[in-house]
């Protein structure tokens, strides 16, 4: 059982179902993460609401930008490449990226 944080504007969407792929670095914790587990999703802002997921696929690449090659931005939540890029560079830097590589995590909630 895997438990993630998510800004509360994300989360509504991956509650929702509009947001099915959840984008992180690929870092220690994320790769003990494999298809098949569950992830809980809490709001980052009201860490009550919460609920499960299950991973369907492991969506990998040495960046954010490289990554958009793979899967829609829709799938994430947003509405073009570059926004994905630019709000995703907020939270990991390029240095961080080629460090670790990154992740989109295709869910399906339960």
């Amino acid at each position: 059982m895997h438990t993630m944080n998510v800004k509360t504007k994300y989360y509504n969407l991956l509650k929702s179902g509009k947001k099915i792929i959840e984008l992180r670095l690929f870092d220690e914790k994320r790769q003990k993460i494999k298809v098949g587990d569950e992830i809980i999703f809490s709001d980052s802002s009201n860490s009550n609401d919460n609920f499960r997921a299950t991973v369907l696929k492991l969506h990998r690449a040495e960046n954010f930008n490289a990554l958009c090659q793979i899967i829609k931005p829709e799938q994430a939540g947003f509405s073009s490449k570059e926004e994905l890029i630019s709000v995703l560079e907020e939270f990991y830097t390029p240095s961080a990226q080629k460090k670790f590589g990154v992740v989109g995590i295709e869910i399906k909630k339960n």
